[in-house]
């Protein structure tokens, strides 16, 4: 499932091309006819993301609501189109730039009522908020009982955090997974989220996620490393740490597979 970086990139460069423009919009598919016709032809006001939520705002006052979930997709295209596909849930386009939607968990048209009820179920936005995020982190953990491991995948603590983030961001914060939430020191709370919000920023800005430090990733720069070249320990069980040579072990926190490295993320 895409994580918060993928959906704050599609945010940014879908409103570059359709950011305060009138669009036609329609539902090639015919599951979202009926809310294409409300919009279509208005303004596109502003695109934002939250987590792992797009949101299509309108100078109808009405917001299309976007969870892409496992299967859904954008498809960008500049003129001349190609033939939209009959699986296309939305279809948005100008003169010149047309978006495809297919494949989301959740595509709805709502009022700004509607909006505030999804928004109210999400914790700190590391990309949206930053370091403004940083208390209501702290609160959410410091709430929680359960393994770390598991707190990162609640929407309620982080919003945007998906399994690869949530593996990734534990071993460079030297913390394992299965620690109690509430017993994590706040230092140690401060630092995950501080580094949640680089991570999640540097992702966004590139499109993919590298996690190995300059320092770890040798004379290749980290811009040019293949995926299995770019990550700590996600996928990587039964592998040589890349920094300490320990196999990286695996198992299962809330039916997710969660990796980590024993040696340099210790049991409390």
């Amino acid at each position: 499932m895409p994580e918060g970086h993928v959906t704050h990139r599609a945010a940014r460069l879908h409103t570059k091309r359709f950011g305060k423009k009138s669009v036609n919009v329609s539902s090639p598919q015919g599951r979202f006819s009926d809310s294409a016709q409300k919009v279509d032809g208005s303004v596109v006001e502003k695109i934002e993301a939250r987590g792992k939520h797009i949101f299509y705002w309108f100078s109808t006052g009405e917001a299309v609501h976007i969870h892409l979930g496992l299967f859904g997709k954008f498809r960008l295209s500049k003129s001349p189109f190609p033939e939209p596909s009959e699986n296309a849930r939305v279809l948005i386009w100008t003169d010149d730039h047309e978006m495809q939607l297919t494949g989301p968990n959740t595509c709805e048209l709502l009022v700004p009522t509607e909006i505030e009820k999804v928004l109210s179920k999400l914790g700190p936005d590391p990309i949206a908020e930053g370091m403004n995020g940083l208390e209501r982190f702290q609160t959410a953990v410091s709430k929680r009982k359960i393994p770390v491991g598991r707190a990162l995948m609640d929407q309620k603590v982080a919003a945007g955090l998906g399994n690869v983030f949530r593996s990734e961001l534990l071993f460079l914060t030297g913390i394992n997974p299965h620690t109690a939430s509430n017993e994590l020191p706040e230092d140690q709370v401060d630092q995950l989220w501080r580094t949640i919000v680089d991570a999640l920023k540097s992702a966004e800005r590139s499109g993919k996620i590298v996690t190995i430090t300059p320092e770890d990733a040798g004379d290749t720069p980290r811009s040019k490393l293949e995926r299995n070249e770019s990550l700590y320990t996600y996928h990587r069980d039964g592998r040589g740490c890349r920094r300490c040579g320990t196999l990286i072990q695996m198992n299962k926190i809330d039916s997710r597979n969660i990796w980590w490295c024993p040696n340099c993320q210790p049991a409390r």
